[in-house]
């Protein structure tokens, strides 16, 4: 019996989004999330408020997160940037209850500021990346 060796796999040539699906998706989700943001600062009594809202105080920080931790695999970054979304938004919630300021709005642009103050040095490090390859070549 002769054995020429282990053959490498087949690439993979299935596609699970289309070129342009992402990219919906995530405008979409940006839409989704600044709708919830309006409709909590504008104080609109429309059915749609609570989970579009709910949606952006649950995207904000997970994408901030998310941002960050770019080293992770695509699953293990889902689920620790939805923790530390629950966690941010908890502890938000919780900082709010004890000073006695608990508002709608008011917990929605503390946890966009929040989530623009994670974002912020992932934006910095790439701007700083891309500014070196530019140097570079």
């Amino acid at each position: 019996m002769r054995t020429t060796g282990i053959k490498p796999p087949a690439p993979d040539t299935r596609r699970v989004w289309p070129p342009w699906g992402r990219d919906l998706l995530l405008a979409g989700a940006v839409a989704a999330g600044g709708v919830g943001a309006v409709l909590a600062f504008t104080d609109v009594n429309s059915p749609l408020r609570g989970p579009f809202m709910l949606f952006f105080l649950l995207a904000s920080p997970a994408a901030a997160i998310g941002a960050a931790l770019h080293g992770l695999e695509p699953a293990s970054r889902l689920v620790v940037a939805l923790a530390g979304a629950f966690a941010v938004n908890l502890l938000v919630a919780q900082a709010m209850l004890a000073a006695h300021r608990w508002s709608p709005s008011g917990g929605v642009a503390a946890v966009a500021a929040l989530s623009l103050l994670m974002f912020l040095p992932v934006l910095v490090q790439r701007l700083r990346s891309r500014t070196a390859r530019r140097r570079a070549s």
